[in-house]
C-alpha cells in the first residue's frame, strides 16, 4: 500500500509521482466522472487505524466506496447489506467480480466488493457498480 506518510498529503502532483502511469491515468479518468456524471464528492483523509491515506467517495452523506493506492492498482471497496448484495449478480460486470463477491466473507453485517483498478478499461465495471450502489442507498 502506498500513501502511508501522514505528513505527505495525496495531492495531484504527489499521486502523479507515486502511481504508475497507467494507474494514474485511471485515477485521472475516474475523478471527474464521479462528480459530473453522478454527483459524487470525495476527499482524502489519513486514518490512524490503518496508517494510510484513503479516499472516501460519497453521495450526499452516504459513503459509496473507499479507495486506497497500491503500487500496481487502485483498490476500491464497496460495502453492501444482504438485501442490496442480491442485485450484484444482475450487473453487467465480469463474472470474476461476481464470483469473488459471492465468495467473500462478511465484515460484520456488510459484504465487501473489492476491485483492483490498474487501467482505464476497468472503469466501465466500476461505474456499473457505482450506478447500482446509488440506486440502493
Amino acid at each position: 500500500m502506498l500513501l502511508r506518510d501522514e505528513t505527505l498529503q495525496p495531492t495531484e502532483e504527489a499521486l502523479k509521482n507515486t502511481l504508475k502511469p497507467e494507474v494514474y491515468a485511471s485515477w485521472s479518468a475516474l475523478l471527474p466522472r464521479l462528480g459530473s456524471e453522478h454527483g459524487i464528492t470525495g476527499e482524502w483523509r489519513y486514518y490512524n487505524d490503518g496508517k494510510a491515506w484513503l479516499f472516501k467517495a460519497a453521495f450526499k452523506k452516504k459513503t459509496i466506496f473507499w479507495l486506497s493506492a497500491w503500487e500496481d492498482f487502485l483498490k476500491i471497496s464497496f460495502y453492501f447489506t444482504d438485501t442490496t448484495a442480491a442485485g450484484i449478480e444482475e450487473l453487467n460486470v465480469n463474472d470474476d467480480i461476481k464470483t469473488a463477491f459471492a465468495n467473500c466473507l462478511k465484515v460484520g453485517k456488510l459484504k465487501p466488493l473489492t476491485l483492483e483498478i490498474s487501467n482505464i478499461e476497468q472503469l466501465d465495471a466500476l461505474f456499473e457498480i457505482i450506478r447500482y450502489k446509488l440506486t440502493v442507498l
